[in-house]
């Protein structure tokens, strides 16, 4: 049996930065997790879209992407505002703390308080054990 392959992961600053070729990946961005921001990331269909809750907002609209992608089964979660930089990626990995997640994210063994970081590596793991337990056998 071949080895799966973790997703991509993909750092942006931007979630408009990511392109159709980078499907299947776990993209952590600096972006907002506003309606506009799940628009960009439903087009793509990455594995797992890291926002910034950017203080949550009036009507939840720092978090409305949650439900959006939620419903066109991708996992979603964001960081609280108060742990990365709003608009820096970079910040998100390094120092973020989950803050608010969607079902399909809770699924992959993410929860509201985890490091973004450790969120990340879950995505990767259960996705490859996943593709790992799908994968088409090499014996006939």
């Amino acid at each position: 049996m071949s080895q799966a392959r973790p997703p991509q992961l993909r750092i942006v600053d931007s979630i408009t930065e990511l392109s159709p070729c980078d499907g299947g990946c776990i993209a952590v961005s600096g972006s907002h997790g506003g309606v506009s921001s799940a628009r960009y990331a439903a087009a793509v269909r990455p594995v797992l879209c890291v926002f910034n809750d950017a203080g949550v907002g009036k009507e939840q609209a720092g978090i409305a992407a949650l439900q959006i992608l939620q419903a066109s089964d991708l996992a979603a979660c964001t960081v609280g505002h108060d742990s990365a930089c709003i608009g820096n990626a970079q910040s998100t990995l390094a120092t973020g703390r989950i803050s608010h997640v969607n079902a399909c994210a809770a699924t992959l063994g993410i929860h509201q308080g985890q490091s973004c970081r450790n969120a990340v590596m879950m995505a990767s793991r259960t996705n490859s054990a996943e593709a790992q337990h799908h994968a088409p056998s090499d014996s006939p």
